[in-house]
């Protein structure tokens, strides 16, 4: 999963939001250094993926890009399902897109002294150009994969995506929804064990 499905299943601990969100920086144990709730956040995080990429939900919309991105395919995906989160907002949160990002990004503000320096990094260019709000669309996805595509020196070619994206979107957002389900499921029994 991308950016927005870590922030939106890690509950309502800002800093368990900000764990599950920078963990991808944090390489090992190297996360015991960071406050308790964050360390949860790195641990929540790193189960998402394992249960994510062993899923054969995940593995079926992966497989549609395969031939074309090879092992980019997975990161794709995660980029579309956080576009059909952001799409269908509607049906798994009460609170508007938009007010729950900028409370994210407030955080992010408020527990600057804790953040990585990669996380430091990309947050001015992550809420300067919305990138969370911006996955609502096939054309903000489109911006996130093209900028992605650029740091692997164009190499991986998921500036291309989002044709695959549109040829077989409604395939896409019914794995999407299916695996979803579990996935929450997943997280929130994940979370009481932390």
């Amino acid at each position: 999963m991308n950016f927005l499905a870590h922030i939106y299943l890690s509950g309502d601990n800002d800093l368990i939001k900000i764990g599950n969100f920078m963990a991808d920086g944090i390489r090992g144990k190297h996360f015991e250094s960071y406050p308790t709730d964050v360390q949860k956040g790195i641990i929540l995080h790193r189960a998402i993926d394992t249960f994510t990429d062993a899923h054969p939900t995940f593995r079926k919309s992966t497989k549609r890009l395969h031939e074309n991105y090879h092992h980019y395919a997975g990161v794709i995906v995660d980029v579309f399902y956080d576009h059909f989160l952001a799409k269908n907002w509607a049906k798994y949160s009460d609170e508007k897109l938009k007010i729950f990002v900028d409370r994210f990004y407030q955080s992010l503000y408020d527990n600057n002294d804790i953040l990585s320096e990669r996380t430091k990094g990309i947050m001015p260019y992550m809420i300067e150009h919305n990138w969370l709000v911006s996955y609502q669309t096939v054309e903000g996805i489109n911006r996130i994969l093209t900028q992605m595509d650029h740091r692997t020196n164009n190499e991986s070619k998921m500036r291309f995506a989002t044709n695959e994206l549109s040829e077989f979107y409604s395939e896409f957002e019914t794995e999407f929804t299916e695996f979803f389900k579990e996935l929450i499921l997943f997280s929130n029994d994940k979370i009481m064990t932390l």
